[in-house]
């Protein structure tokens, strides 16, 4: 039975990466390539590009979001709820009761988010409210689990709200500006296009501290301490400055062509 176990894990990993490289290259490509590419477009162009281009990246964006959220749903069942990995050994909470608490709140966060943003229409309030809802989930959190399931319990929540974004805002927005474009439905509401453009560029910003927790059982130092929740809000801090400074350098001049003589 471990025998299966522990190839089964195995397999939803090797998923779970390969899935992931595929969705968060594309998400890098729409926001720090194609985001600016696109603005050079005239109209012809834009009609004979965007409905081969865009239907084409979006599918392997969509289904590799898909294939990366469930096999990781699968990995957190593997490796803390049947585990039983979740909780200290003196503590009072069942492993089960844990296990429960953090799936309601993972399901729970793409819809407190999608709710804030709705309401929220400036863009610095929404920031700072998000990152003190972050750093409050964190601080609860680390009152119930354990630092390692701390850590990649808050990589699912922003992996779930991540998969979410795509799935129910992102490609809904995106079908239909694709069919305006093509002229096979009316062309979209001005909000249609900003909608997918903020959400893709929220998973932009989720997507770096994301990386980090999905790593970070590699590196007890971070976790294994009283102040482990305080150093993953530094994290998460730390990485949305890093990704400010990635949008700001994909906006600036396009690279030299190879064999531009201009270089010389």
């Amino acid at each position: 039975m471990e025998w299966v176990q522990t190839n089964t894990e195995f397999v939803f990993r090797w998923i779970h990466v390969v899935a992931g490289i595929a969705w968060i290259g594309h998400l890098y490509f729409f926001n720090f390539v194609n985001a600016h590419l696109v603005k050079t477009y005239d109209a012809d162009s834009k009609k004979k590009v965007v409905p081969e281009l865009m239907p084409r990246a979006l599918y392997w964006f969509r289904w590799g979001a898909m294939y990366t959220w469930i096999s990781g749903i699968f990995l957190l069942a593997f490796s803390y709820y049947m585990a039983k990995n979740m909780v200290p050994q003196d503590s009072t909470m069942s492993n089960g009761t844990a296990s429960i608490i953090s799936l309601v709140i993972l399901l729970a966060a793409f819809f407190v988010y999608d709710i804030l943003w709705k309401t929220v229409k400036n863009e610095t309030v929404g920031a700072v409210i998000s990152y003190v809802l972050i750093a409050g989930t964190l601080f609860g959190l680390s009152r119930i689990l354990i630092g390692r399931a701390l850590y990649i319990h808050i990589g699912a929540f922003l992996g779930t709200i991540m998969f979410m974004n795509v799935w129910m805002r992102i490609w809904p927005a995106q079908k239909k500006i694709i069919a305006g474009i093509k002229g096979t439905g009316p062309a979209p509401d001005a909000s249609v296009p900003a909608l997918a453009g903020l959400r893709s560029k929220h998973n932009t910003y989720m997507s770096i501290p994301l990386a980090f927790f999905m790593i970070s059982n590699h590196y007890p130092v971070m976790y294994g301490n009283d102040y482990g929740w305080a150093i993953a809000a530094i994290i998460v801090l730390v990485a949305w400055v890093v990704t400010k400074w990635l949008y700001g350098k994909s906006g600036g001049a396009a690279p030299v062509q190879i064999g531009d003589q201009s270089a010389a």
